[in-house]
């Protein structure tokens, strides 16, 4: 273990509808489990008696620079009617200095909850990024 480094968070891809696509940041990759509390009232003990609830996924967020004619993200908002959208499973990988999957996180029946375009300003030197929320109904961790 002495000559083992952790991995760089730096090097990941993200892949949706079998497309790989490029993002600078991706954040929100947990899971929680809920907590229920209980006692009868006839317990000796004074306090309640905690159990595993249900689990409870945040919205992940992913950042990427602006291209021409690149409206991914839009066209997937755009699927989005009362009630119905166009639902996707997501693979995100951390990736080793061999471009393989180290950890590889998969997101389940996932939709955009919002899109947000860059901000705009007169005096900014910065790359336009974009970014897309994104819901959905569970999350797995797998560790090679």
């Amino acid at each position: 273990m002495a000559d083992e480094y952790p991995f760089s968070k730096f090097h990941f891809q993200v892949e949706w509808a079998g497309t790989k696509i490029g993002f600078t940041e991706v954040s929100g990759l947990d899971v929680e489990t809920e907590v229920i509390e209980y006692r009868h009232g006839a317990s000796p003990e004074y306090h309640k008696t905690k159990m595993p609830g249900m689990q409870k996924y945040s919205d992940i967020t992913m950042k990427r620079g602006t291209f021409a004619g690149d409206n991914e993200f839009y066209a997937w908002w755009n699927t989005v009617a009362l009630n119905t959208i166009e639902r996707r499973d997501l693979t995100i990988s951390l990736l080793n200095e061999g471009h393989e999957p180290v950890v590889v996180w998969k997101i389940k029946n996932a939709w955009p909850k919002k899109v947000q375009s860059t901000d705009l300003k007169a005096d900014g030197n910065e790359v336009a990024i974009e970014s897309i929320e994104i819901a959905h109904e569970g999350l797995t961790i797998q560790n090679d």
